[in-house]
């Protein structure tokens, strides 16, 4: 598998969105299309309308820094669709993770121990590992009794892809479960767009598409964004509504893995309710229901 189909739904996806207006474009008449057409593009861009052409239908291999700042300046691409343009080329010309052997799956969880201790550090917070794939890899105590509704019954690897689509409880652990979705999916994409070959990725990707309209819907968007770090509100079975801050960590000794970290703003209810669910996982003989 190339991504030239990637490649190609993106560009005419993005250049739909743009309008002649706010390209700075003169408007008027009927068009045929929505957004710019092809040869808008490439003015904007200062490249032949036969290259651009070529470009948007996928053959972006080779192709320069210039010509892909040039595209992401005439589109308009925000930072997270600038660093997924340039990661679909690097991808296309056999760069980065894509460089990986087809089909080759990738050990799944951290096995270093001293990971591990990291994770056993954060008391305060909640830690966990997640890979490109939304798989949740490994966890600290008090993540482990956060993503209780998400680990389930201790089966198989906990995802939070599926369980935001096809688990009907995520609707309740997310308030926002729109926005959450959204975020969902674009993190997936740009992931994604860093390596064509990675199957399991794939795979997922089918098996959401086929269970969820949601999903099937959001993807076809092909929106992108990074995560980075911000504020989530959840609501826990067990202690309620939480507003947490979140940043997420690349781990540069495991490729595609980040370490996300939540905490609570001191003093608030947050932190009140976060501090009671760290008491009941300090205690494995309690439950909250006890």
């Amino acid at each position: 598998m190339d991504n030239k189909d990637e490649v190609r739904e993106f560009l005419m996806s993005r250049r739909a969105r743009l309008t002649p207006e706010r390209a700075g474009l003169p408007g008027g008449g009927r068009r045929r299309v929505a957004g710019l057409r092809r040869g808008e593009v490439a003015d904007l861009a200062g490249m032949s309308v036969e290259y651009y052409g070529r470009i948007e239908r996928g053959q972006i291999a080779g192709a320069s820094t210039s010509v892909l700042e040039a595209l992401a300046s005439a589109l308009q691409l925000s930072e997270p669709e600038r660093s997924h343009l340039f990661d679909l080329a690097r991808a296309a010309d056999g760069n980065t993770l894509a460089a990986r052997p087809r089909g080759r799956r990738t050990p799944r969880g951290p096995q270093r121990e001293s990971l591990r201790q990291v994770l056993g550090t954060i008391h305060d917070g909640i830690a966990v590992v997640r890979d490109q794939r939304q798989n949740l890899l490994a966890f600290n105590d008090l993540a482990k009794a956060f993503y209780a509704p998400v680990i389930g019954d201790g089966t198989g690897t906990p995802n939070l892809a599926r369980f935001q689509f096809l688990d009907p409880a995520s609707r309740d652990f997310y308030p926002d479960w729109d926005l959450f979705s959204e975020m969902c999916v674009a993190v997936m994409r740009a992931e994604g767009g860093r390596d064509p070959h990675d199957t399991e990725m794939q795979e997922l990707v089918g098996e959401l598409s086929t269970r969820s309209d949601v999903f099937r819907r959001r993807w076809s968007a092909h929106d992108v964004r990074s995560h980075g770090s911000g504020t989530k509100r959840f609501h826990h079975p067990e202690v309620g509504e939480l507003v947490l801050s979140y940043e997420e960590l690349m781990i540069t000794a495991d490729p595609g893995s980040v370490l996300m970290v939540y905490t609570a703003e001191p003093g608030t209810t947050s932190a009140e309710r976060l501090a009671l669910l760290a008491s009941w996982a300090a205690t494995p003989t309690r439950t909250a229901r006890d």
